[in-house]
This record gives structure tokens, sequence and C-alpha cells, in this order.
């Protein structure tokens, strides 16, 4: 198993992030690392500039106020260069790592796609089956319990898709395109650990992608957790019901995430034989 680089575990140590779990979180936390940094030496600097203000302009030492300012470029300087990290940070890191996870989705064929649409309160998958197309869905289909997505099983593209709900599986070391949406309202696709976040917004479709690198049965060894679980949390305030809008994603290996798709095709094989089970 490929896990994170030592460099990446220290810096999500430091700054007490969640345990990372995806192959660009790394970057992310390195980001995250630089601007704090900025940050305390922004915060001391600013600090103690202002300390000596108070020292160095305090009123018994001018009891007279000084008309004509303050004649130093110290703090001009010092802006410039705030400015110019500033920039460095967007420029030399945000903006292309926000262009990687944006514009630069690995091709299809080689990672798992899958739909993932939120409605109050649960998050609906759909994986569209060994043919790689994803089946029709009706509205008029609609079931909340038996159908929340409407899929349309007449559709000979729809007959191998396999749905979940609040359960997303995944193989490790293999990208995953999830193709963001909602039924009703604004959601939030978050999972700490693998460092996404992604509004789910209705009437859209929105792709985030990312490599999962540490199986679930990984994970609760290195957090010597046995019940740890991904879980996919509803970021934006959604509802009533939004605490509990909660969904979990097991990161298998390659040849369990196998199993568990053939177990479920044979499942959808046996209910299209017996429909009335």
């Amino acid at each position: 198993m490929v896990g994170a680089p030592r460099g990446a575990e220290n810096m999500t140590d430091w700054l007490g992030l969640p345990v990372l779990a995806s192959a660009h979180g790394g970057q992310i936390d390195g980001m995250i690392g630089w601007v704090h940094v900025f940050m305390l030496v922004l915060f001391v600097g600013w600090g103690g500039f202002f300390v000596y203000c108070l020292v160095r302009f305090r009123r018994s030492r001018n009891p007279v106020a000084i008309y004509t300012g303050v004649t130093s470029n110290v703090s001009t300087y010092s802006e410039i260069g705030v400015v110019i990290v500033e920039a460095v940070l967007l420029i030399g890191f945000a903006i292309p790592l926000w262009a990687a996870r944006v514009d630069g989705l690995p091709p299809e064929n080689e990672a798992v796609v899958v739909q993932v649409t939120g409605e109050q309160f649960a998050w609906n998958v759909h994986y569209p089956g060994p043919d790689r197309v994803f089946g029709r869905t009706d509205v008029k289909l609609l079931d909340l319990q038996s159908n929340p997505l409407g899929l349309d099983r007449t559709d000979p593209a729809a007959k191998d898709d396999v749905t979940t709900v609040n359960q997303l599986y995944l193989p490790v070391n293999r990208p995953a395109i999830l193709r963001l949406r909602s039924k009703d309202v604004i959601h939030s696709f978050g999972v700490p650990e693998f460092r996404v976040k992604q509004d789910a917004v209705p009437g859209l479709t929105i792709p985030i992608w990312f490599i999962p690198n540490v199986t679930t049965a990984e994970m609760r060894t290195r957090t010597g957790n046995p019940e740890f679980e991904y879980e996919i949390a509803c970021a934006q305030l959604c509802g009533l019901g939004h605490y509990r809008m909660r969904g979990f994603v097991t990161v298998q290996s390659a040849e369990e995430f196998q199993k568990w798709v053939q177990d479920e095709e044979e499942k959808l094989k046996e209910q299209e034989s017996n429909p009335f089970q």
C-alpha cells in the first residue's frame, strides 16, 4: 500500500488535520501550512510594529503633535512584501492546485465514475455497471423508498446499474470521478480525509475527482479504531435534518471492490428473475 509521503504526514500532524488518505491531499496540506506560516509572520510582525508605535509615539515622549508625519518608507516596503507573498501563495500554489482539481480530470476509462445525488437528507449513489453507461432516469418513477433516483430499469443501459444510499464504495489507488447533483436544495459533499469538498447544486452536474490511497481496513489499523469509517458530511446547512445527512465511503482493494460489484450484479439478476420477491 502506498501511503502519504513522510513530509505530508508531518504537515498534517503539525496542522492537526484529519489523517490524510488521498494522493493530492499533501499538496492541500502544504498550501494550508504555508498560509499558516505567512499568517504567523504577519501576526508577529504587525503586532511588534503596533507595540513599537505605542512605545515610540507615547504621549510622554511626544507631548506635542507632529504634523509632518512619518518620513520612513519601511511600512511601504512591508506592504509591498506582503502583496508579493500573497501573490506567490495565490499564483504559485492556489490557482495551479485549483486548476488541477477542476480541469485535470483523468480519462474516464481509467477511473471509477459515480453519480452522487444529494437530497434532504441522504446521499444517493449511482454506478453505471459493467457497460459504463448510466441508465435513464425519470422523475415519474421516483420513490423515496424503492427508487430514490427514478432509475428506469426498462432502459437497457440501466439494467446493470448499481445504486446505494449513503454508502459509496471505491477501489484504492484508482482515480474516482464523482458527478455531484442535488434533487432539492444546495448540499455539500465533503470527506476531510480525502481533502475534498464541493457543493451539489440543483440543476447542475459538478464533477470532482481524487485518488484514495488508504483502504478503510488500513485506516482502522492506523487510527487504532476498529469502527473507523470515512464519513461523507454535508457541509452546507440544508434543512432541519441537516445533522443526520451522513454517508460513508468504503475504500477497498481492487479485488474486494470487484467482488462487491459482482455481488451487486448478482443481486440485480436475482431481482430481475424474481421481481415479486
